[in-house]
């Protein structure tokens, strides 16, 4: 039974029964990662904003399955600067690919991009605005690690104001009953709108500026993100912040034995080298997930259904 064809665009609109679906099938490409379930099939990677980490991460993902890659990394390269409008590209790039994976720097983009595309569009970040798929990474980072979804302590340290991923992660969180605690600079706070969206769905949330050891004992997920210096307008306040944010192992001495650190990575300095030996540190198993996670997502879009994975015959042994 083939599924649907879709377009993956935003977190916020997934059901709950379809993530834990992205879950049991990021689970089965964990199992087995390498196939050729995808053969003869073409995934474009449209980067008009350079991001090398999820860029690698997608290409793997296809490699894995079969299929093979075109697109570009840096739009400097496109023909986006002769002043090719994104419609176009995006119409091109739909004659030759089965699906296009696109970050673009402007909010809004990957929806445009959707309404417009002949094939299912994954938005692999705009603007400030989505990442579903780190978000699934993230949800099946901290079912692996928690054993569920339900009822968990998250606690969202750093660039709560910016950083797409918190966002994301809250809003797909709504289907679980999690208690979240919000830590982080004023100038960086969770913004107005998230926690309306909180009120709106019966989420608890508490807020936080202190950063230590106590406030962080009652965690079961402690999500770190980089607090970027350009977000500050004062940079005498930036200098104050910087080290309060920043984890340290000794920090983690009241910690619960189930508490993972999570982080979407790349780091800066939030998270002290020495905390990478600890048991609860999580993040590069955590970026790993992502691969898992991607493969459920291309599958997904393309209409391949969790039986036919279950079913796949063209797994590679290695």
């Amino acid at each position: 039974m083939h599924g649907m064809k879709h377009s993956l665009v935003t977190i916020a609109n997934l059901e709950k029964e379809k993530i834990e679906y992205l879950i049991e099938m990021a689970q089965e490409f964990e199992k087995h990662p390498n196939r050729k379930i995808l053969e003869g099939r073409v995934v474009a990677t449209l980067f008009f904003e350079p991001s090398t980490r999820t860029r690698l991460s997608f290409e793997t993902a296809a490699n894995r399955l079969g299929a093979r890659v075109i697109g570009f990394t840096d739009p400097k390269v496109t023909s986006s600067t002769k002043g090719e409008t994104l419609k176009d590209t995006i119409m091109m790039v739909g004659n030759y690919a089965d699906v296009i994976v696109m970050r673009h720097y402007l909010e809004g983009a990957a929806l445009y991009a959707a309404e417009v595309s002949p094939v299912p569009v994954i938005n692999a970040g705009d603007g400030a605005n989505q990442h579903p798929t780190q978000t699934m990474l993230d949800l099946y980072s901290i079912y692996k690690t928690q054993g569920t979804l339900e009822n968990l302590n998250i606690y969202l340290v750093g660039d709560l104001k910016y950083g797409r991923t918190v966002h994301s992660l809250l809003m797909a969180m709504r289907h679980f009953n999690p208690t979240f605690h919000f830590i982080a600079p004023r100038e960086l706070a969770m913004p107005e709108e998230y926690k309306l969206y909180c009120r709106e769905h019966n989420i608890r949330y508490e807020e936080h500026e202190d950063f230590n050891e106590e406030v962080i004992s009652h965690a079961d997920i402690l999500y770190m993100t980089r607090v970027q210096r350009e977000r500050f307008t004062d940079l005498m306040e930036y200098e104050r912040v910087k080290d309060v944010y920043v984890l340290r192992a000794a920090m983690l001495a009241g910690a619960r034995p189930n508490m993972r650190i999570l982080h979407p990575l790349p780091r800066v300095g939030e998270i002290a080298y020495d905390v990478d030996d600890d048991p609860h540190a999580y993040y590069f198993e955590q970026a790993k997930n992502g691969l898992f996670a991607r493969e459920a997502i291309i599958c997904d879009v393309l209409g391949i259904t969790l039986d036919e994975v279950r079913g796949d015959r063209t797994i590679i042994h290695v």
